[in-house]
């Protein structure tokens, strides 16, 4: 039988882990603040002006979205992926692949697209991957990635808008 001590000791405890990861994500975002300057410079009043609140939670606080949520994940055409947050290109379509995350994923990106920092929340480190031009938060890269590159850039949908390339006209 759960006696009433149980139960405040585990929602305590969840209580504390829910702090705790909160915490991480603010430090997170205060550390891309002090990865350098960006060339696009908004003030947090700015930015949630012009993103959604999905978009801000990613690409400002590095927020991940549920897993099977962006129709980008299921994007076929021939196209640019670009930053929801400053429109630089980021991946071109032939780089993409159905990684089976729920996430659209590529195996490089554009040439001085994006950069790269350590990321040590959630008791793991990993490789973020951010816009270089805003600092926007991405996802991360994985070394599991195919040919040629062996890298995953597993990327939120919701921080990139899709830009298809145009249709071909008559030769």
């Amino acid at each position: 039988m759960v006696d009433r001590r149980r139960i405040v000791t585990a929602a305590a405890g969840g209580a504390a882990a829910l702090a705790a990861f909160l915490g991480l994500r603010a430090s997170q975002s205060d550390a891309a603040t002090e990865r350098g300057t960006f060339e696009v410079q908004k003030s947090e009043a700015e930015w949630k002006q012009m993103l959604t609140p999905a978009q801000f939670d990613v690409l400002r606080n590095h927020g991940t979205e549920r897993p099977g949520s962006s129709p980008l994940d299921r994007e076929k055409r021939k196209g640019t992926f670009a930053c929801a947050g400053c429109d630089l290109p980021l991946f071109g379509s032939e780089t993409k692949f159905d990684s089976g995350t729920g996430w659209p994923s590529f195996f490089q990106p554009l040439p001085n697209a994006v950069g790269t920092t350590k990321d040590s929340t959630l008791f793991m480190t990993r490789t973020e991957v951010h816009c270089r031009r805003c600092g926007g938060h991405l996802g991360h890269v994985f070394e599991d990635g195919p040919k040629p590159t062996g890298l995953r850039y597993c990327m939120n949908g919701v921080a990139m808008k899709f830009q298809p390339a145009p249709a071909a006209g008559p030769a």
